[in-house]
């Protein structure tokens, strides 16, 4: 299994810009073909889909704590296998200090390009189009937690592939519901507790 160049203990692209949108970057492109093309993921019963988060590395972020804790109070570790997705392409969670997925810093909800928008769509639903294919076998069941322009990705990636997840959360009511027209962020955060209530209870469903 060869690692990308930019993984194996060598000084990362000085050409890439933390701030600028990475899913734009050949070396986030690398990283992905390594994971699709080389690296073997674990087999689990579940594979849960979360977004990337702006801390890195991800473990480290407030809502990615939450929403490990919330797992692991439903799973064991060996149950279930966690996989990041979003501007970071589509990463097995235990690949996060690898580079370039530690090194960049951009959120893409400030985005109000419409071209970068559809940009990220069309790349990130092509990332996870790849992934789920890959891992046709590996995993038996599927759920994904998201909102937003990384649901319609996750949604899209689905229907192109044909495999569909088991469970898709927050439910569609409650996101209307908790929707706010007038918040920057209208649907809100999955840190939210009305989400975080669904998410726990979709995964005890799953677990039964």
């Amino acid at each position: 299994m060869t690692m990308p160049a930019a993984s194996r203990g060598q000084e990362p692209d000085p050409a890439l810009s933390l701030t600028e949108p990475p899913f734009y970057h050949p070396v986030f492109e690398e990283a992905y073909r390594f994971i699709i093309d080389s690296y073997s993921i674990p087999s689990r019963d579940l594979a849960i889909f979360i977004p990337c988060a702006l801390r890195k590395p991800y473990s480290s972020s407030p809502s990615h704590r939450l929403f490990r804790r919330l797992i692991g109070d439903v799973f064991t570790d060996g149950e279930y296998h966690l996989v990041i997705f979003g501007t970071c392409g589509t990463v097995p969670a235990e690949l996060e200090l690898m580079y370039p997925f530690a090194h960049y810093y951009y959120m893409l909800g400030k985005c109000t390009d419409p071209v970068v928008l559809a940009d990220f769509l069309e790349i990130e639903t092509y990332r996870l189009e790849g992934y789920l294919l890959k891992t046709r076998d590996i995993y038996k069941k599927r759920t994904a937690y998201c909102i937003g322009i990384f649901r319609e990705a996750m949604i899209r990636a689905c229907a192109r592939s044909g495999i569909s997840l088991d469970l898709l959360l927050p439910t569609n009511p409650t996101i209307e519901r908790m929707r706010d027209p007038d918040c920057p962020f209208p649907e809100g955060s999955l840190s939210m507790q009305e989400y975080m209530d669904e998410f726990r209870e979709g995964l005890r469903s799953l677990k039964s």
